[in-house]
């Protein structure tokens, strides 16, 4: 009989090496995207939107916030260095943001078997909660850390 791996333990005992990984996201690096919150199914980051992040209309353009989303997204979903990947996203815009605000996304795992892995992402300025996501990830079968178990 196979043992059950219990992916919280992991999640502790390779904390380090996870979030060392997960925090050096090149392309969130290229944004600016700031990892401010990281546990086991649960990442926070930060962005302060810049003139070159608007759009047409002056307003933080769509695309900056789905990057800082889905950035959370990964991080939340690889967090017990399962090799995870986004298979499906869903977005709303509810408010516009605009140069110099900083604004912050949270994901939080709403369930997670060994296929796939089910997440909800807000996007805050301020108080007000300017978009939501929800995110559903594909668990593959190996670990991107040395388990030596």
């Amino acid at each position: 009989m196979k043992k059950k791996i219990d992916e919280n333990q992991i999640h502790e005992k390779h904390y380090e090496q996870i979030y060392h990984l997960v925090k050096n996201d090149p392309y969130a690096q290229s944004l600016g995207i700031e990892l401010t919150k990281f546990e086991a199914g649960l990442a926070e980051a930060q962005i302060e939107v810049q003139d070159h992040m608007l759009n047409a209309h002056g307003t933080v353009h769509g695309a900056v916030l789905y990057a800082l989303a889905d950035h959370v997204f990964s991080v939340a979903c690889n967090a017990y260095g399962k090799t995870s990947v986004g298979l499906s996203t869903n977005i709303q815009f509810i408010e516009a943001a605009n140069s110099g605000d900083r604004i912050v996304a949270r994901a939080i795992e709403v369930r997670r078997n060994f296929r796939t892995g089910f997440y909800r992402i807000e996007i805050f300025h301020e108080q007000s909660l300017i978009a939501t996501m929800e995110a559903v990830s594909y668990r593959k079968d190996h670990y991107f850390i040395e388990l030596n178990e």
